[in-house]
């Protein structure tokens, strides 16, 4: 993953607020808490193929965004990410949309294979959902 011809790693991953909240599309609910949070991140980074960035970077005094395109399973999904930084610099609140809708059913879908039985599956598309 390169942005602007350098590596790029998400600064927000590994500065988390304890009590940050994580939502989108492909989720039924919000995931509360760091160790949540990261988790469903890292498990959605394996899932994407290849992440192509065109823009990362801040907006107004509090927010950070990224937008990138990435297949998953041989499908192009676009993306944008945004977080709301809290007065600490943490990472507080973090939305990422995903489209078209057929990427985000097949998201759910795979997140929720990821994530059976564990306390996250109710966020996703399970087989028992």
């Amino acid at each position: 993953m390169a942005y602007m011809g350098q590596t790029y790693y998400p600064w927000w991953l590994n500065n988390l607020a304890d009590d940050v909240t994580g939502e989108s599309a492909f989720m039924e609910g919000v995931a509360q808490g760091a160790e949540a949070v990261r988790s469903i991140v890292l498990a959605a980074r394996k899932i994407y193929e290849d992440q192509q960035f065109s823009f990362v970077g801040d907006y107004g005094d509090n927010g950070f965004i990224e937008e990138y395109t990435t297949p998953i399973q041989g499908k192009p999904t676009s993306v944008v990410v945004t977080i709301a930084r809290n007065a600490a610099g943490k990472a507080q609140h973090i939305v990422v949309n995903h489209w078209p809708r057929s990427s985000v059913l097949l998201l759910a879908r795979l997140m929720g294979e990821r994530f059976a039985g564990t306390p996250l599956a109710k966020l996703f598309i399970t087989s028992s959902s």
